[in-house]
């Protein structure tokens, strides 16, 4: 069975050209301490947060060689299972359900928008350890996508447990999905301020404690500052791409400033 419920972010890691310079990176930004490598899975190397697993870097296998970026998982009880549902309702499996030791079983795949994510079934590597307003932590992702009525409807296809609330602003279509009662993944549609060789992808955020800080830090290291440092009801936060050109966002969720947005049930 999934540790986490089916759908719920569960793990997050990036392949880097620069394994090195992306743990002297996100060490400093995020304060991530990380593990000796395990060549025996490609040199996979976990991060931590005070301790507790957050994420990943590895170096890309050869041939896999290109930009880089973040990769979110998704728990499921049965990686083949969700394979199935990805092809039956549009999406593509990028990498066959395939398992990883002991630590359970991992697939890759593409939505009809073209977004690339994980599928993770747990064994002895449950996922996230750091979440939520831990600094470090895992906080939130979102899709940006360019076509978000293909991605409303895969997503909830592939994970059955899937509800969704469609923010009521005219400016902004933007919609989050829900596992039970708890909000799990947004939904933002890609506007023409997204230049066109942007591809869709999932945003990961990272909590932080200075919002600010964070983007100071991130900009003195090479990074690029793509938005904000923004005020809102969910936390001060800003996006940003990293030296080696993988989008995140940080947050702090101790900051907030509005009040939450109407939803509509859809």
């Amino acid at each position: 069975m999934a540790v986490q419920p089916e759908g719920t972010p569960c793990w997050a890691d990036a392949m880097f050209g620069d394994v090195e310079g992306a743990k002297r990176f996100y060490g400093d930004v995020l304060g991530w301490t990380f593990a000796e490598s395990s060549s025996e899975f490609g040199d996979y190397t976990q991060a931590y947060a005070d301790g507790k697993a957050a994420a990943a870097v590895v170096p890309p296998m050869p041939g896999q060689e290109g930009a880089s970026q973040w990769c979110l998982y998704f728990a499921s009880p049965d990686a083949a299972t969700t394979a199935a549902r990805i092809r039956e309702s549009g999406g593509e499996v990028l990498m066959e359900p395939m398992r990883v030791g002991d630590f359970g079983t991992m697939c890759l795949a593409r939505d009809p928008g073209g977004v690339v994510f994980g599928v993770w079934q747990g064994g002895t590597h449950e996922g996230f350890e750091a979440t939520g307003e831990q600094p470090g932590a895992f906080c939130w992702a979102e899709v940006f996508t360019r076509e978000p009525d293909r991605s409303d409807a895969f997503f909830p296809a592939v994970f059955p447990g899937y509800t969704a609330r469609q923010m009521d602003d005219d400016g902004m279509d933007f919609r989050i999905f829900n596992v039970g009662e708890a909000p799990v993944l947004g939904r933002m549609r890609m506007t023409e301020e997204f230049p066109p060789e942007v591809p869709a992808y999932i945003n990961v955020y990272f909590s932080v404690a200075d919002c600010d800080a964070a983007v100071a830090k991130a900009t003195e290291l090479g990074g690029i500052l793509r938005f904000g440092p923004m005020d809102s009801p969910f936390g001060r936060f800003a996006a940003l791409s990293d030296p080696q050109g993988a989008n995140f966002s940080v947050i702090d969720v101790t900051t907030t400033q509005g009040e939450m947005p109407e939803l509509t049930d859809v």
